[in-house]
């Protein structure tokens, strides 16, 4: 830096809220921020240039316009913003005279100002090429991912682009290793709940199940399990599509259906390289239950996850994929419900004293709150 500026550099303490504030007390919020860069998309691309991007069939302006600068502020501060709103999705739809912008963030969708919809194509081709995508092909769903640093965070995302009648519409899923706790301890589980999953989790052999709608935190259900068990005498596998936590000790196996990489193949691949513990990203179909099964036979502890709406439906899940009722009965050691419960605002929150009838509904007493604070 002291060669960069020419000048003296002084190092000085400061907390990354204090750093932050300042920062937005001087360059505009995030509204501020967006209306600007907004401005100048227009000045920096130019009607034509924008025009020319929304053309399906020139590839060349398409890219062009993808990479000028004003779009590459954009997207990063698209990516930026949902970062540090602590977003689980950002949601980039376009429509027919419009485009929409929008974040999910504690369950819920809040929008963002978004630019002119003329200029969608050259945004969704910006992600796609941070992705690793092919931005000539829009006929065909395309996933991929982009790992970012934000704020000195290492932080991932897993994008999905789904061809539409307007256009791609682009849906990128956060995983921010820093912001989520995979210990068992802080997942939130009521205390009888904590101690069934801490003793099934000590057998010796058998099958887990987590079952939920998607996002309900299934997988990082699972990661906090398999790091209470991840000890040097343990040996660890997953197969996952794709791998969403990079965790020490744990053998972990993207699924690639494009080169033959399918769950089917590296499970059998697994049993050969004995494992005391296998993680199956979700049990899909019979082929993944026979050899889950036959795993859990054979003296191996087997977790996964399926999509059913509570956990008496995982099993009926698992008979409807022709997986023999007596091998369930052998097997089968836990199946675990969950869902998400949207978290106050802390900002705007304020506490109140929960009445009789409150208490009643959601079955406690005053003696089991302990004086712990309700929002």
């Amino acid at each position: 830096m002291l060669f960069t500026l020419s000048k003296e550099v002084k190092f000085v303490f400061a907390r990354e809220k204090d750093v932050m504030d300042r920062i937005a007390q001087y360059y505009g919020d995030a509204n501020d921020s967006v209306a600007d860069m907004i401005k100048s998309l227009g000045e920096g691309l130019g009607d034509d240039e924008g025009l020319a991007a929304a053309n399906a069939n020139d590839i060349a302006s398409m890219e062009s316009a993808a990479n000028s600068s004003a779009i590459i502020r954009f997207v990063n501060l698209i990516l930026y913003q949902g970062v540090v709103d602590h977003a689980s999705d950002i949601h980039i739809e376009p429509f027919e005279n419009d485009f929409k912008i929008r974040y999910r963030v504690d369950g819920a969708l809040y929008e963002m100002k978004a630019p002119d919809v003329k200029m969608a194509p050259a945004i969704i081709s910006r992600v796609k090429i941070l992705s690793n995508l092919n931005i000539a092909e829009r006929r065909i769903p395309q996933d991929g991912r982009i790992a970012l640093t934000v704020a000195g965070r290492p932080v991932d995302l897993r994008v999905s682009c789904l061809p539409t009648a307007h256009g791609e519409s682009v849906v990128m899923r956060i995983l921010d290793q820093t912001t989520t706790s995979l210990d068992l301890e802080n997942v939130g589980f009521a205390e009888d709940i904590y101690e069934q999953i801490t003793m099934d989790i000590e057998k010796p052999n058998g099958i887990f199940i987590v079952t939920g709608p998607t996002g309900s935190g299934k997988t990082t259900t699972l990661y906090s399990v398999l790091r209470r068990i991840n000890t040097i005498d343990t040996k660890l596998l997953t197969a996952e599509e794709p791998v969403e936590y990079n965790v020490d000790g744990i053998v972990q196996v993207p699924i690639d259906a494009r080169v033959g990489n399918t769950f089917g193949k590296v499970l059998r691949a697994f049993l050969r390289q004995d494992p005391d513990v296998m993680m199956i990203g979700e049990i899909r179909d019979l082929e993944t239950a026979e050899i889950a099964v036959q795993a859990a036979l054979t003296g191996h502890f087997v977790f996964s996850t399926l999509h059913t709406n509570d956990a008496a439906g995982a099993v009926m899940r698992l008979i409807d994929m022709n997986v023999a009722p007596y091998l369930l009965a052998s097997t089968l050691e836990a199946v675990l419900g969950q869902r998400l419960v949207r978290t106050c605002c802390r900002e705007c929150r304020e506490a109140y004293e929960p009445d009789d009838e409150t208490l009643e509904r959601i079955e406690m007493t005053r003696d089991q709150i302990g004086g712990r604070p309700f929002y």
